[in-house]
Parts: C-alpha cells; sequence; structure tokens
C-alpha cells in the first residue's frame, strides 16, 4: 500500500478533523475515498439514474435551433 504525506493549512485541518469526527473515519481512509471519488472515469449510479427525469428538457434540435451557421472554412 502507497503512502503520501501532504500539508494542509490550519483552516483545511480543522474542516478535515471536523469531518473525520463526524464519518469517523481514519484521516487516511476519508482522503482515500475522495481521491477515488474525484477520479472515476464514469458516472456515479445516483446521476446515472437521473437521465431522463427532466421532461421538459429541451431536445438537442431545440438547443440547436438558436445556434448561428457555421463559418467556411479555408482549404489546406
Amino acid at each position: 500500500m502507497g503512502q503520501v504525506t501532504i500539508y494542509i493549512d490550519p483552516d483545511t485541518e480543522k474542516r478535515l478533523n471536523t469531518i473525520i469526527k463526524m464519518t469517523g473515519m481514519s484521516k487516511s481512509k476519508w482522503i482515500a475515498n475522495l481521491i477515488k471519488e474525484k477520479s472515476l472515469q464514469e458516472w456515479p449510479e445516483g446521476i446515472i439514474q437521473m437521465a431522463g427525469t427532466w421532461n421538459d428538457f429541451p431536445t438537442l434540435d431545440e438547443i440547436r435551433q438558436s445556434e448561428g451557421n457555421d463559418s467556411v472554412r479555408e482549404e489546406m
């Protein structure tokens, strides 16, 4: 298992200490979970389950209606 040393300012350390007291986790475990959460390469399950829940969300065609025409590109 890897080991990392981090340096944090006093205010951040106070917030970290408050969080670990509330969660009952060690500092190492809480920070490791945060790194895992922030480095995910996929959407969290809660976000995936929200797909399609906005009935009044505009379609892609409706969104694109307000766009102008593309500029003519120069030949290379």
